[in-house]
């Protein structure tokens, strides 16, 4: 048995690492004081990190990722929770999994795909080269994010809670508000970060559907990737990642501390 829990352990370790070691490779690079990405780092600087704040096409990449980001968010959010209410309960009936992998195929469909047909219907519509066309074609791909951990957490959930404030005289929307949704806030936390982070990484959509104004962070960084790479890639790669990091932190404290406070 401890043998069994040590090779756990240790197949564990080695798997965070091998996901991690990239990261650790590259991070560093970031505050290099030299035009290139090499090793080793003949001094360190936060000049990249001016860069980004001073150089318009940095600037204004970030803004775009953060204004696209957050309504991308907000509304795979509220698709995603309402999904994922709609599907609970409907696990015994034939047509649920129909409907589940529905909602999970952007998941799975090459995003070249979505790319092409999100970018020939976006310019029948006239959502080409705007933010809003931008936020939608996001929004596709993050929605399976946020059913796939809000629909766990509620089939996870007792639903006795809602049945006996049911009986007590609560009408739906009481419910709903007091019981339903402070049970699968969890998930609706943990899908509202998978969606920004989704939309911060997004590189293929982003290519079909945005015009030069409504140029990300993600693809900005692909574009400097092919003209010339540069330091400044490590840079805002530190910045997604620690970003992301604390923006999770923050949010999944702010769960903990309403649950105690729903609790007391």
């Amino acid at each position: 048995m401890n043998f069994l829990r040590v090779s756990k352990i240790v197949f564990g370790s080695v798997a965070v690492f091998f996901l991690l070691a990239p990261l650790f490779a590259i991070l560093p690079l970031a505050f290099t004081n030299s035009a290139f990405l090499n090793y080793p780092i003949p001094g360190y600087s936060t000049r990249w990190f001016e860069e980004l704040l001073t150089a318009e096409v940095w600037r204004r990449s970030i803004i775009n990722s953060l204004i696209i980001g957050c309504g991308t968010t907000l509304l795979a959010t509220v698709l995603g929770t309402l999904g994922a209410l709609g599907l609970r309960g409907t696990q015994l009936s034939p047509v649920f999994s129909f409907i589940k992998t529905v909602f999970l195929l952007p998941m799975v469909v090459p995003a070249v795909v979505l790319g092409v047909g999100m970018q020939l219907m976006f310019a029948r519509y006239g959502l080409a080269n705007s933010y809003l066309g931008v936020i939608i074609a996001h929004t596709v791909v993050g929605v399976p994010f946020v059913v796939v951990n809000v629909l766990t957490v509620l089939q996870g959930s007792d639903r006795r809670l809602e049945q006996a404030a049911a009986s007590l005289g609560a009408a739906p929307y009481v419910v709903l508000g007091k019981i339903t949704l402070p049970l699968a806030l969890p998930g609706i936390v943990s899908g509202a970060v998978f969606a920004f982070a989704t939309s911060l990484d997004e590189v293929v959509l982003t290519l079909f559907v945005a015009g030069p104004n409504q140029r990300t962070l993600a693809r900005q960084m692909f574009s400097t990737i092919r003209e010339n790479i540069s330091p400044a890639i490590a840079a805002a790669a530190f910045l997604f990642i620690v970003g992301t990091t604390l923006i999770a932190i923050a949010l999944n404290l702010s769960v903990r501390v309403s649950q105690r406070g729903s609790r007391q």
